[in-house]
C-alpha cells in the first residue's frame, strides 16, 4: 500500500489529480478534545517513563469501556497499552507460539498478519474467506486448516479488507472449535466501533473474557481519526498479558504518557465528534457501494463495518494487479489490488472511503469511465 502511495506521489509531483482511496487513513482530524488532552499532559511535562503496562487509570478506563461494549469487566492485569495495534500482532505471537508451531490467519486479510509470521519462528496457514458467505469467518473455513501443530487462530472483525462483520453465532462456533483443539484466539477488533448496525458486533471475547484463550486487540487509529498517536491495546489471560508485557518493555519501555493522556480523553470525553464522524462514514459508504454497483460488471457487497469496499471486478478478465495499475495510471485513482490482501482477493481491489464526499464522486465517475471503456 505504501508503495502504491509512493507512485501516486510521483504523479502527483507532475502536476496530475490523483484520488487517494488506497490506504484506511481518516481525513478527518483527530477531535479537539483529545489532542487537548495531550497538550495539557505536556504543558505539565507529563512526559517521563511510566509503566510498561500503561497508565493505571487509563487501564481502567479500558476496562469500563470493555464492559460497557463487551459485557465483562478485565482485570487490571490483564490490560496492556501497546504503541499502536500493530505491534500487538507481533507481542501475540511471540509470547504464545513456539518455534514451528501454526498461525491460521484469513486470506484475504490485513497483510500485517502475513508479514509478522514470516518475521517469527512460526508458519502462516492461510483460510479462505469466501466471498459466498459475505466473507463471514467460519468453522468450514478453518477446521480444513487446523493440524497438531495449530496454536493460534486470528480472526478479525469488521474486517480488512472487506468490511464484513461475523455473525455472532458463526463466532460462537468458531471459539467453540478453537476450544476443541486448544487453539489461543487472536481477536482483531480495530473497526469494532465502526460497525453500521447491519450486522451486530459481537465480541468473541465475551464468551471466556480473555481469561482462558482470547487475546482482544483494539486501537484508536481508527473509529477516533488517531492514526498517527501509535496508540493500541490489548486484553489477554493474565499470564500471556504479562509476557507481552515484558516484550514492549524490552523494546519500546513504554507508550508515552501523554498520548495516553489523549486515549483516556478518548474513551472518557464527549463521544459526539466520533458519532459525526460514524455517521459520515455511512452516508460515503451508502453513496460508494450504490455507485460501484452500477457500473456494469463491477459487484460489490454491502460492508457492515469498516470503511473499505471491496468490489469484484474479475468480469473484465484482467488481475487486480492490472486494474489497480491502470486506474492509477490512466485515471489518476489510487486504489489497492485485492491480491496484496492473500490470494483469496484476487479478482477484487479494495477502496478506502476515509476521504470527502467530493474526492469520492470525482474517484468513481473515473472509475466507471475507465470500466465502461472495458466492455
Amino acid at each position: 500500500m505504501f508503495r502504491i502511495i509512493d507512485l501516486a506521489r510521483s504523479l502527483e509531483q507532475q502536476g496530475l489529480d490523483v484520488v487517494h482511496l488506497e490506504i484506511g487513513d481518516p481525513d478527518f482530524g483527530t477531535p479537539h478534545p483529545i489532542k487537548t488532552a495531550a497538550i495539557r499532559a505536556l504543558e505539565v511535562d507529563d512526559t517521563h517513563y511510566v509503566s510498561s503496562w500503561g497508565l493505571p487509570e487509563f487501564r481502567q478506563a479500558i476496562c469500563d469501556a470493555t464492559r460497557l461494549s463487551r459485557n465483562f469487566e478485565p482485570d487490571l492485569n490483564q490490560v496492556l497499552v501497546t504503541p499502536g495495534a500493530n505491534v500487538g500482532i507481533w507481542y501475540a505471537i511471540e509470547s504464545a507460539v513456539d518455534p514451528g508451531d501454526e498461525v491460521l490467519y484469513p486470506d484475504p486479510g490485513f497483510p500485517t498478519y502475513r508479514s509478522t509470521i514470516a518475521a517469527t519462528s512460526a508458519r502462516g496457514v492461510p483460510y479462505t474467506l469466501n466471498p459466498d458467505d459475505g466473507f463471514q469467518v467460519t468453522v468450514s473455513s478453518i477446521e480444513p486448516h487446523i493440524t497438531s501443530k495449530s496454536r493460534l487462530l486470528i480472526i478479525n472483525s469488521p474486517q480488512n479488507p472487506t468490511g464484513a462483520v461475523t455473525t455472532e453465532e458463526n463466532l460462537r462456533e468458531v471459539f467453540a472449535l478453537a476450544a476443541e483443539r486448544d487453539l489461543w484466539v487472536y481477536a482483531d477488533e480495530i473497526y469494532a466501533r465502526m460497525n453500521f448496525g447491519d450486522t451486530k458486533h459481537f465480541s468473541v471475547s465475551s464468551i471466556d473474557r480473555c481469561l482462558e484463550r482470547t487475546i482482544l486487540s483494539n486501537g484508536f487509529s481508527k473509529a477516533f481519526a488517531m492514526t498517527g498517536w501509535r496508540l493500541g491495546t490489548l486484553i489477554a489471560p493474565a499470564a500471556l498479558a504479562e509476557r507481552m508485557m515484558l516484550l514492549l518493555q524490552t523494546t519500546a519501555s513504554c507508550v508515552p504518557p501523554f498520548i495516553q493522556r489523549g486515549g483516556l480523553e478518548a474513551l472518557m470525553g464527549d463521544q459526539a465528534p466520533i458519532n459525526t464522524m460514524m455517521n459520515e462514514y455511512r452516508a460515503r459508504r451508502d453513496f460508494v457501494i450504490e455507485r460501484l454497483n452500477s457500473i456494469p460488471g463491477v459487484s460489490c457487497a454491502n460492508p457492515g463495518g469498516a470503511f473499505y469496499a471491496f468490489p469484484n471486478v474479475s468480469a473484465f478478465g484482467l488481475s487486480s494487479e492490472e486494474v489497480a495499475r491502470r486506474l492509477l495510471e490512466e485515471c489518476f485513482v489510487a486504489t489497492v489490488p485485492g491480491n496484496h490482501f492473500g490470494s483469496g482477493g484476487e479478482g477484487f481491489i479494495r477502496l478506502a472511503f476515509a476521504t470527502s464526499m467530493e474526492r469520492l464522486e470525482l474517484g468513481l465517475e473515473r472509475m466507471k469511465k475507465f470500466f465502461e471503456s472495458l466492455q
